[in-house]
């Protein structure tokens, strides 16, 4: 069987029927809504104008009611790094699927080096050889670019994970590319070369003709490829909640990868008591634009309901700290809202 084709057809878990239908998340409208969607859909649109000339799309959705609300929610915005969660969950269910081992070694060559950020990188060729577990963790939790790739290319390629990612029923989030691909095509370089690991790598960026990286960066802004959708980002979520992608177990292994993915920016949106899960990423600021800014978090409270939200900046001249400052100014929009609906 092709490669993908086994990826599509073995990641399922099998469940007994009624436990999968008491996943089912209820319809909006079954429980007391959590917030006034067209209220906080005008009021994301507000901060979306503030953000101009660069584009905000924002998704949330309660995952208790399945209420949303959004702006620019089918608007297309790069992936960029927060691909590596999606990437995650199909890795967890090849092992589910025993196509794949935890404790499977790889032995990483030059060949399979990536662009920073990437400790696997860093530290080759001291060390070679790693686990999958290890390339999971140093994928998800630091966003190393090798460790993603390697594991990709091992469960059958980008167009294996949009493949599955489709029969589960979330789509509009591709994956066309490895990073090794993707980023020099982002920034105007030549091809990927194990001397420009760790700094070398912003060097020769920097080296690059302006012209032609910000022609690099128009072309990526306009490519289809290696995009998503405010909603549809929200949609893996909702499916990674609800136990559709993942067994519970791996469900919970994923979720502590994005805990200790989330860092310090968005925790001062938080209320008492919440926990957060979350990938963030951001293309390096140059020539006076940050290409892409993404946050793919959920948000369980106190009292145990969990948010999903994604929050996507797309061409944005803002510098970094007042691009913090909006992401903050979303999540304490929603979190505000809930947590004064669930007083």
């Amino acid at each position: 069987m092709h490669r993908r084709a086994l990826l599509a057809a073995l990641a399922a878990p099998v469940l007994p029927a009624a436990l999968a239908a008491c996943r089912e998340p209820p319809l909006a409208g079954q429980e007391d809504p959590t917030f006034d969607h067209e209220a906080m859909s005008h009021k994301l649109a507000a901060i979306a104008e503030r953000a101009r000339p660069g584009d905000l799309g924002v998704a949330v959705q309660d995952l208790t009611t399945a209420q949303r609300a959004a702006v620019a929610g089918e608007q297309l915005f790069p992936l960029a790094g927060i691909w590596t969660a999606p990437l995650g969950a199909a890795v967890l269910a090849e092992v589910e699927a025993k196509a794949l081992s935890l404790r499977e070694t790889i032995t990483v060559e030059d060949v399979d080096l990536s662009p920073p950020p990437s400790g696997v990188a860093d530290a080759w060729p001291g060390r070679r050889r790693w686990t999958v577990e290890e390339l999971l963790k140093q994928a998800v939790a630091a966003g190393d670019n090798t460790a993603a790739d390697v594991l990709m290319r091992r469960i059958g390629g980008p167009g294996a994970v949009t493949a599955w990612l489709d029969l589960k029923k979330v789509e509009n989030l591709r994956v066309d590319r490895y990073a090794r691909q993707l980023l020099p095509e982002q920034t105007g370089t030549a091809s990927f070369r194990a001397d420009w690991r760790g700094q070398a790598w912003r060097k020769a960026v920097l080296a690059t003709p302006e012209a032609t990286r910000r022609s690099a960066w128009r072309d990526y802004l306009a490519d289809t490829r290696d995009q998503t959708t405010p909603l549809a980002a929200v949609r893996f979520l909702e499916a990674l909640n609800q136990g559709e992608l993942t067994s519970q177990e791996d469900r919970r292994r994923l979720l502590r990868m994005m805990e200790a993915a989330a860092g310090d920016r968005l925790r001062p949106a938080l209320p008492a008591g919440a926990r957060l899960a979350a990938v963030t990423s951001a293309t390096p600021w140059d020539l006076g634009l940050a290409a892409a800014d993404n946050t793919l978090a959920m948000v369980r409270l106190k009292d145990g309901r969990r948010f999903a939200l994604a929050i996507f900046l797309k061409a944005s001249p803002l510098e970094e700290a007042d691009r913090d400052d909006l992401v903050l100014e979303v999540m304490r929009l929603v979190l505000q809202a809930a947590e004064k609906a669930g007083r």
